[in-house]
């Protein structure tokens, strides 16, 4: 899975196709991820100890294969970047996500 916590996504597929937002979780045994503000559900949760009971929306998870990568602003396909670079005496692999739009490494 080439997307992470913390990154822009759109959503490309659903009921909820067009909708941006940031990645909170990514479940990658279950290859599924929770995207702030997408997927909305009502919860009904019983009161325990130190919380109120009621109904609550919350994100659920949607697959990772219904949202795309947003690189300043334009959704674009992630890839990877190896460089072998020397350090301490020994060729050690880098590897860097690309936007495969523009060819920039993401971080």
């Amino acid at each position: 899975m080439k997307i992470k916590k913390g990154d822009k996504v759109v959503v490309i597929a659903g009921v909820d196709k067009g909708k941006e937002g940031k990645i909170l979780f990514v479940d990658r045994k279950n290859d599924r991820v929770i995207v702030e503000g997408v997927n909305m559900i009502k919860k009904h949760q019983k009161p325990a100890a130190n919380q109120q009971g009621g109904i609550i929306q919350r994100e659920a998870a949607i697959s990772a294969s219904n949202v795309m990568y947003l690189y300043k602003g334009k959704p674009t396909r992630i890839g990877y970047k190896v460089e072998r670079v020397e350090k301490d005496g020994k060729m050690v692999n880098i590897k860097q996500r690309v936007a495969k739009s523009t060819g920039e490494i993401i971080d």
